[in-house]
């Protein structure tokens, strides 16, 4: 039986004393969430240790990116290893995006340099959430299909059937995240089945039925019940939506 997920990305967002004020309010809320669903907050990585030090917060962190190398002389960076190393126990943080929409966009992030990035982070027991998804030219052009099978292939089909097992992918439609676009329920379902007969393709149907498939396109609670009802749409990658309580915990209650 796939995983149900919903996971909070915060982005560049939230402050010390307002992740502080974020974890005594969810807290206070728990009670309200009727789903059995695993939910998952990416803070900014500053305050990872924040997070993991607050009390009674039982809830799955991850971080928001790491770098492809393993060490060295790399200004700025963070390395899967100094991930783990903020809690090695492994209480709370256990996943960490890889090729989000804005990190190819905006840092120039190749297949190739996640790839790397997919292998550090499972050589550190950390799970990767790999991203892919479509700009808005290729979908009109209909080349979405082709686009997101190579950053498939590209970044995740050199791991065996055992380390495929130990992500997540989250489909991302780039024409939907931040512009108030969302991808229809059949749309986001098309392209969720694409991705789970890609995976079939190189490995077996046991295989890529495992894999959860997440929906990243401005999901929000007006949306989530419909997109969360489709066969192969794991749960949702929530951006802005997650950074208020109540909302976030109405998408969660909506699987």
């Amino acid at each position: 039986m796939r995983k149900k997920i919903v996971a909070g990305n915060w982005k560049m967002n939230l402050l010390d004393e307002e992740v502080i004020n974020y974890v005594v309010d969810f807290n206070s809320k728990k009670g309200e969430i009727e789903s059995e669903v695993e939910i998952i907050i990416f803070p900014a990585s500053l305050y990872l240790d924040t997070m993991i030090s607050m009390p009674d917060w039982d809830i799955k962190i991850g971080a928001q990116n790491c770098s492809q190398h393993k060490s060295g002389a790399f200004t700025g960076e963070i390395s899967a290893e100094m991930l783990r190393d903020f809690d090695y126990d492994c209480e709370n943080l256990h996943y960490c995006l890889v090729g989000h929409s804005e990190r190819r966009a905006y840092f120039n992030e190749t297949n190739t340099i996640l790839a790397q990035k997919v292998d550090r982070l499972l050589e550190c027991e950390l799970k990767p959430i790999y991203c892919c998804g479509e700009e808005l030219e290729q979908r009109k052009s209909e080349s979405h299909f082709e686009v997101v099978k190579s950053q498939i292939i590209e970044g995740l089909f050199h791991l065996d059937e055992k380390q495929i097992l130990n992500l997540v992918i989250a489909y991302e439609p780039v024409w939907a995240i931040g512009t108030g676009e969302t991808a229809t329920s059949k749309q986001a379902q098309e392209m969720h089945q694409f991705i789970r007969e890609t995976l079939k393709e190189k490995y077996n149907e046991e295989v890529a039925n495992s894999i959860s498939i997440l929906y990243g396109g401005s999901c929000k609670p007006s949306n989530a019940k419909e997109l969360f009802s489709q066969p192969d749409i794991d749960g949702g990658l929530i951006g802005g939506a997650s950074l208020e309580v109540d909302s976030f915990i109405q998408i969660i209650n909506s699987i």
